[in-house]
């Protein structure tokens, strides 16, 4: 019973737009375990944050906006207030940078992604990768078990990268299973809408 489990999780993916960061790493880094940082301006800068953050709540307007169009116009004030202090403190010291946005087929397993060149099969990849829905950035060590040519699909990133993650901490899963749960859902709830 607990291995078909296992075997449903592996397979529970999203496609999902993340901020993801992404190094070719040697075989020494293969003992680092997964870590999570809750500092997420460790990683990447304020306004980068700010983005992320913005583009969760545009998904809710719509629905806000329908149910209380009041508090709706004072979250937009107080969204337009933080903005402006966000601009008058940011600095650019980025880690992350909108550049760093993928499109992502994601799971508990692994996470496939577009790159601009190719990532030979078997290397090992250290990823970083800023989950809206926990405001964490997850590092998480893989190896790439496929490197197929998109290029007609996708002439920017011609390159699709399959990766299945190595060393993951059982608590950094459940953050990922719980991440790719809550996009589902809010993805299901979109399409109901329309």
């Amino acid at each position: 019973m607990a291995d078909e489990i296992e075997e449903k999780r592996r397979y529970f993916r999203v496609n999902d737009t993340i901020n993801l960061l992404h190094k070719v790493i040697d075989e020494n880094a293969l003992n680092s375990l997964s870590h999570v940082s809750n500092d997420v301006l460790s990683n990447c800068s304020l306004s980068t944050a700010l983005d992320v953050l913005a583009q969760e709540a545009r998904m809710l307007m719509p629905r806000l906006e329908r149910r209380d169009p009041e508090l709706f116009e004072y979250l937009k004030i107080m969204d337009t207030k933080i903005n402006l202090i966000a601009q008058a403190v940011t600095s650019q010291n980025d880690q992350f940078s909108e550049h760093d946005t993928r499109e992502v087929s994601l799971s508990a397993t692994g996470l496939a992604f577009s790159n601009e060149i190719p990532i030979e099969k078997g290397q090992l990849l250290e990823l970083r990768m800023l989950l809206t829905s926990c405001m964490a950035v997850i590092v998480a060590y893989g190896r790439v078990v496929q490197c197929k040519d998109i290029s007609q699909d996708n002439p920017q990133r011609p390159f699709a990268i399959c990766v299945e993650y190595i060393n993951l901490k059982e608590d950094d899963r459940e953050l990922l299973i719980r991440h790719v749960v809550k996009k589902q859902l809010q993805q299901l709830r979109d399409k109901n809408e329309q």
